[in-house]
């Protein structure tokens, strides 16, 4: 039985790339969209899909088709921003649809052919791998290969080499979740170790490295059991923290007489003493005076337990009490409503249609209302500062003015002006969905430019949260760096033209 199943999932595998493969090139068919006045609904969503398509990772799983709906979605942008034929507009959008059609087909092989490649790059990134920037490029790059080989419907090479591209992506979620859980800990080993630890508290400094050797083996061994990984870290943690204090404390005594070093722990117990209302025991040994502090604390916890106990018993009468009111009011509602002639069901009726109709002239104000905050947004602007234009309901703002240091991403005060109307225009709707988009032109890699424009796109989403513009969940950066030109990228102008910033503002409406 499992014999068979093996063998049909095989079949219906090798056909869905046969099927796919027979439409290797960009000629595809067209998704039947129909032609109106105004396709801003189509682009919205389009817009939408293609976005999703991120979420759904066909950007790495079907790099090539992906990219191709990209670049139809962003003609088919230019082509409304610039008022071409709605045939021409629609158009593109039915091809952004094939292509995306396609990458989500592609996208399901992968998912068959080389899925735990997938599971451990989904779980290295996770774990925020990507901070090693140079291994991780190199484990995506091949994993990148993986994708391109079914594409080209080559499945024996995609899956022959997907085993070592995900043991790849696995080593570098271990190094991450070692850094991240005990990263610290061996930063303040090495610290103590160079402060002459093993000279100075030879046991406790070994103690804490057994802590932490103990901690690597489990996480080595049982990387995905959170708790218990915490729960070590934080044992080794704390030897560590305690190693710290021992060895200041072994500085300061080292300092002190014989006399000035009893006096000084007596005066830590004689404080405690008094804090708990405790007798004063000095003219007893310290272990008379240690009973003393133990039998006063017990006490305390014995009368803190009896409180606890009485606050639970109010607290449970009181809802008990509030219950009862809560029915009384229901009960006297319902004679309310029976003395005026009219049944709870009734009155339900009536206020349904009273919704529906405040619905409709809410949708109708909201409509006029986006108009006149379109209007009032596309004033604040120059035509050399930015490009202001709707997209459904949506508003986008492409900065034309916005400027970054060659190859860097921080920016710079001659921009504080250009954010400031951008943040201005944003307030116009209240508190929207915004987000950031980052493009770049062509030159360098692909994998370099989509980290600048990434890089660039979250510093300016950095801005608008620092500057307490936009709420940090109100606000998403995406880098898509030279995928979505608008112009050609061999003329110095078009490459200025592809640099960019698109602020893309999600009404509420």
């Amino acid at each position: 039985m499992f014999y068979q199943s093996k063998k049909w999932l095989l079949i219906s595998t090798v056909l869905l790339i046969t099927l796919l493969s027979a439409c290797g090139s960009p000629k595809v068919q067209l998704a039947n969209v129909k032609v109106t006045d105004d396709p801003s609904a189509q682009l919205t969503a389009l817009t939408s899909a293609v976005f999703g398509g991120r979420q759904q990772q066909l950007n790495v799983l079907s790099p090539d088709w992906y990219a191709r709906a990209g670049a139809a979605l962003e003609k088919a942008r230019k082509g409304m921003s610039l008022g071409e034929p709605a045939a021409k507009v629609v158009e593109n959008i039915a091809y952004g649809q094939a292509y995306l059609e396609k990458a989500q087909g592609y996208a399901r092989v992968a998912k068959t052919v080389i899925g735990p490649a997938i599971d451990a790059r989904n779980a290295a990134n996770k774990v925020n791998a990507m901070q090693y920037a140079k291994d991780y490029q190199r484990v995506e790059k091949e994993f990148l290969s993986l994708s391109r080989s079914i594409e080209d419907g080559n499945i024996a090479r995609a899956k022959q080499n997907s085993t070592k591209v995900a043991q790849s992506y696995a080593d570098l979620e271990l190094r991450a979740i070692k850094d991240a859980v005990l990263g610290e800990v061996r930063s303040r080993l090495a610290k103590a170790e160079a402060n002459q630890a093993l000279k100075l508290a030879p046991l406790v400094l070994d103690a804490a490295k057994k802590r932490l050797v103990e901690a690597d083996q489990y996480i080595t061994e049982k990387r995905y059991e959170r708790q218990q990984m915490q729960r070590r870290a934080a044992v080794a943690m704390f030897e560590t923290k305690r190693l710290e204090q021992v060895m200041i404390q072994i500085g300061r005594i080292a300092t002190m007489t014989s006399e000035a070093t009893i006096l000084w722990v007596e005066d830590l117990l004689q404080q405690t003493t008094q804090k708990l209302k405790a007798p004063d025991m000095r003219d007893q040994e310290w272990a008379v005076q240690m009973q003393n502090v133990h039998a006063s604390i017990a006490g305390l916890q014995k009368d803190n337990l009896f409180l606890q106990k009485k606050l639970k018993a109010d607290r449970a009468s009181l809802e008990a009490k509030l219950k009862e009111k809560k029915q009384e009011i229901s009960q006297q509602k319902n004679r309310i409503a029976t003395l005026e002639g009219e049944s709870i069901e009734a009155q339900k009726a009536r206020e349904r249609l009273e919704a529906k109709e405040r619905a409709a002239n809410a949708k109708l104000e909201a409509e006029h209302r986006f108009q006149m905050q379109f209007v009032q947004v596309q004033k604040s602007f120059s035509k050399d500062q930015a490009e202001v234009y709707k997209q459904g309901h949506d508003l986008v703002i492409r900065l034309k003015a916005i400027r970054f240091p060659v190859g860097q991403a921080f920016i710079t005060p001659d921009n504080y002006e250009l954010l400031a109307t951008v943040r201005t225009a944003v307030h116009t709707f209240g508190t929207p969905d915004v987000v950031i988009e980052g493009h770049t032109d062509s030159t360098g890699s692909a994998a370099a430019n989509e980290q600048l424009s990434q890089q660039r796109a979250n510093a300016v989403r950095e801005y608008f949260v620092a500057n307490d513009a936009i709420k940090p969940g109100k606000v998403m950066a995406i880098g898509y760096g030279a995928e979505r030109p608008l112009s050609k990228n061999d003329t110095a102008a078009g490459r200025a033209i592809n640099r960019r910033i698109d602020v893309i503002i999600h009404t509420a409406e």
